[in-house]
C-alpha cells in the first residue's frame, strides 16, 4: 500500500467520536416523538414524571401553531415546544431553548402582541441547572 491510502479501520479510528445526536425519536411514556434537542426531549420527559405524579393534568408536544397574519415578511408563525394543562384548567405554553438567537426574540416579541393572553414559559440552561438532581429518578434521562 502507499504510504497516503489507510485502512478503513486506521481511518475510522483516526476520526473523533461523534457527539451523541440530540435530535431524534424518543419514546416518552405512551409516545413516539421527534424531538429537536436531548433537551427538549429531557423536559418532555420530566413533564411526562409531572403527569404520572399528578402535578399537571396532560402535556403536549407542538400541539398548535401561532400565526401572525398581518406580518408579510420575515418571522410568520411560532410554534411552541409544548402545551402544559395543569388541573386546576390553567394552561400555558413552554419553550425549550438553549440560548435565544434574534428569530426566537421575534417570535416571542409578536406573540406578546399578537396574542396576550396566551402564558408562554422560557426553559433554558438555567433551568436545568437548577434542577440537576431530576436525571437521578426520570427515566431516560439523556
Amino acid at each position: 500500500m502507499s504510504d497516503f491510502l489507510i485502512s478503513i479501520e486506521e481511518y475510522r479510528s483516526s476520526q473523533k467520536k461523534r457527539p451523541k445526536a440530540k435530535s431524534g425519536w424518543r419514546n416518552i411514556g405512551d409516545q413516539r416523538l421527534f424531538f429537536r434537542s436531548a433537551w427538549e426531549a429531557n423536559y418532555a420527559r420530566y413533564l411526562h414524571f409531572q403527569k404520572e405524579q399528578k402535578l399537571i393534568k396532560e402535556w403536549l408536544y407542538e400541539p398548535k401553531t401561532f400565526w401572525f397574519n398581518s406580518i408579510k415578511r420575515g418571522v410568520r408563525s411560532y410554534l411552541p415546544d409544548f402545551q402544559i394543562f395543569k388541573e386546576d384548567g390553567n394552561e400555558g405554553c413552554h419553550e425549550v431553548k438553549v440560548y435565544l438567537d434574534d428569530k426566537c426574540k421575534t417570535k416571542l416579541k409578536r406573540m406578546r402582541i399578537y396574542y396576550p393572553e396566551e402564558k408562554i414559559r422560557l426553559i433554558d440552561k438555567t433551568w436545568f441547572k437548577e434542577n440537576p438532581n431530576l436525571k437521578a429518578f426520570i427515566n431516560g434521562w439523556e
